[in-house]
């Protein structure tokens, strides 16, 4: 929905991508999969064309609908905390218009995503399709119950604050899978679970600020 002369407007951001890759590895990013697809996905096809000049700036970008993409630091931390291999099927929570999930489908094999606003959940399918990520599927639907239908899945990262951890999510954790969520409302904090030998761990990665998760299973414990 926001592209328009695609091919000449990825040579034109070419150099900054570079840049914010380089800035990226100097703030600890270190997986080499995730910054090349941070040096060649293109942010700014994925916010409105008045706000390219932020396309590639360190701090969210509003998209429309009272919905933000987030920061290019935080979602590189949260994708490499998450540890996704080549052969991972990656649920995502909160697609918006589509730039985290692409940035998945460069390093995993399949990405389930989940959008509760259909015209995102739009704009995001015809991101796709113009810029030929195909190992994509959008689902509208309600986050936090997840999809137990393609279950389990070995990553899960969620780009909204659920009040507390979504119990759904967590029983959709493969076994040595891993899922990084924000939780609580003031102050929010950046949650790592990890599942091994059927058992949930839980790691605090900090302070962080999203969106809030909208959905049946937000809030149960």
């Amino acid at each position: 929905m926001f592209g328009m002369n695609h091919s000449r407007r990825v040579d034109a951001f070419h150099g900054q991508r570079s840049r914010m890759m380089r800035q990226l590895r100097d703030r600890g990013i270190h997986d080499e999969r995730l910054l090349e697809a941070m040096r060649t996905v293109p942010r700014h096809e994925f916010i409105p064309p008045g706000s390219w000049e932020d396309a590639y700036a360190d701090h969210p970008v509003p998209v429309g609908l009272d919905q933000t993409i987030s920061q290019p630091y935080i979602v590189a931390f949260m994708i490499e905390v998450l540890g996704v291999e080549p052969s991972d099927t990656v649920l995502e929570i909160g697609t918006g218009t589509g730039y985290e999930a692409a940035l998945l489908s460069r390093i995993a094999a399949r990405v389930f995503t989940i959008e509760r606003i259909p015209l995102l959940a739009r704009q995001a399918r015809e991101n796709f399709a113009r810029l030929g990520y195909h190992n994509i599927e959008v689902v509208v639907a309600d986050g936090s119950e997840g999809l137990p239908q393609f279950a389990p899945f070995k990553r899960i990262i969620v780009a909204a604050a659920a009040s507390s951890t979504p119990a759904a999510l967590l029983s959709q954790l493969d076994e040595n899978g891993t899922m990084v969520i924000p939780i609580g409302t003031d102050p929010q904090e950046l949650v790592l679970f990890r599942k091994t030998a059927g058992q949930i761990t839980a790691t605090n990665l900090g302070g962080c600020r999203f969106v809030p998760l909208i959905g049946g299973d937000s809030v149960q414990g």
